[in-house]
């Protein structure tokens, strides 16, 4: 009995040998047909915060084994800078990228697009006019044009769609009539002449239509969501936003100097700087050095206010903040430029402010205002009025000044004239303070 048993059990063992890895292999072959796409929102303003949630997307998407990522676009462009390390980030990712334009590529947006490796838009989508424009609006200068038109035309290239068409979409001496760009104006292409001109692969109404075209309709889609901490990035590191909030920061906490107590002014100036810190920190510019420069140089600033070093310490606490700033920034150049923004700013509106109301709060008590004045009561010599008219002797010689004596008492006085010879008699004829002034009575 004992020896079948021992039969069986090898047989056992020997079929579960075999079987297991046969049905790993199955479960293995399942996991593989499990497919999954991940959407990423491409929306608003393309700054440096947009790119951080890229960057985490594409890292979420590549730890969860995705087969695809699809870039759902509608942003009016943004910062050069932003959109180049963004298309850096898709030309170094192996997952398959397809942006569905379902309202607007325009600008920095159009240029990303043609990062991808695929383009589909909705029927009422529409991608281009991508020239490189400044603060104020207008064209920017001949170098960074150049630069951006080679961009565009690479990422063209990148997966061969005719670069006159890009180099059409930042250029207006690129003459294209047929297509509504004449010479002049810059090409924005709706869906229709970019599916003509391959740079859409297809037009499609939705995302279900979207998965049909690219094989996936079975998939599990992901859908990326910025976090609120990230749309806090996104809104502090636009560029029209950095130098208002420094602004707002260096105005609060000068007009908190000179207000009564601690109120909305050094709330508001504290509440800015960290927001523009955190915020950047968030989209990961910013490390602990840059808090800590910070609270060093609000400390130094405090030091020079309470225990004045002949301004020391008050310079090394703002260039302390300064380099806070310049440590969270993504571009020193520019960083440099808002703050020198932010100081224009604040010195206008601060001048404005104390002429209209003056000097207020701690700083009052730190600076002499008040001055002294007969009307305030502060007389440095008494003025004796009563001598006027009142007859004495010269004691010396009068030239012009001397000693006289009037009824017993000895004053120095000066003669309104000439030289006074000793013994002569005299009338005081005016006092001012300690000047009286005298004639030989006659």
């Amino acid at each position: 009995m004992r020896k079948y048993v021992l039969r069986f059990s090898f047989v056992c063992f020997i079929l579960a040998f075999f079987l297991l890895p046969i049905q790993a292999l199955v479960h293995s072959d399942e996991e593989k047909t499990v497919q999954v796409v991940f959407f990423i929102p491409v929306e608003q303003t393309v700054e440096r915060g947009l790119e951080a949630f890229m960057k985490r997307s594409f890292e979420a998407a590549f730890e969860a084994g995705a087969d695809h990522i699809v870039l759902e676009m509608h942003t009016p462009g943004g910062a050069v800078d932003a959109a180049g390390n963004i298309a850096k980030l898709i030309q170094d990712t192996d997952i398959p990228i397809t942006t569905f334009v379902n309202s607007d590529a325009i600008s920095a947006g159009a240029y990303i697009a043609l990062n991808t490796d695929e383009i589909v838009m909705h029927p009422n989508a529409s991608m281009g006019s991508a020239a490189v424009i400044d603060g104020e609006g207008n064209a920017a200068e001949e170098k960074t044009q150049s630069y951006w038109l080679s961009r565009m035309e690479a990422a063209a290239l990148l997966n061969d769609r005719n670069p006159i068409y890009a180099l059409a979409m930042a250029d207006k001496s690129v003459d294209l009539p047929e297509l509504g760009a004449p010479e002049g104006e810059l090409l924005t292409l709706n869906a229709n002449q970019a599916l003509e001109v391959e740079y859409a692969e297809a037009i499609v109404k939705d995302r279900i239509e979207l998965l049909e075209y690219i094989g996936l309709e079975n998939a599990i889609i992901e859908d990326m969501e910025v976090s609120f901490a990230e749309q806090i990035a996104r809104f502090v590191t636009n560029p029209i936003v950095i130098p208002i909030l420094l602004s707002i920061g260096s105005l609060g906490l000068i007009l908190e100097l000179y207000s009564p107590g601690f109120g909305v002014p050094g709330i508001m100036g504290g509440s800015a700087l960290l927001l523009f810190f955190f915020g950047h920190m968030i989209a990961g510019f910013a490390g602990w050095e840059s808090f800590i420069l910070l609270g060093v140089g609000f400390a130094l600033i405090v030091i020079e206010i309470f225990m004045p070093g002949f301004g020391i310490f008050g310079l090394l606490g703002i260039g302390s903040v300064i380099g806070g700033m310049l440590l969270a920034s993504f571009s020193a150049a520019s960083m440099l430029l808002y703050i020198a923004i932010a100081a224009v700013i604040t010195a206008i509106v601060v001048t404005f402010i104390f002429r209209k109301i003056g000097l207020r709060g701690p700083m009052r008590k730190m600076i002499l205002t008040d001055s002294t004045s007969n009307e305030k009561g502060f007389i440095t010599n008494e003025t004796r009025k009563e001598l006027i008219g009142r007859v004495g002797e010269t004691i010396t010689p009068l030239r012009p000044s001397g000693s006289a004596v009037f009824d017993h008492e000895r004053l120095d006085v000066v003669s309104e004239g000439g030289y006074i010879e000793q013994g002569r008699k005299i009338e005081v004829v005016y006092t001012a303070g300690s000047r009286i002034v005298v004639r030989e009575s006659k």
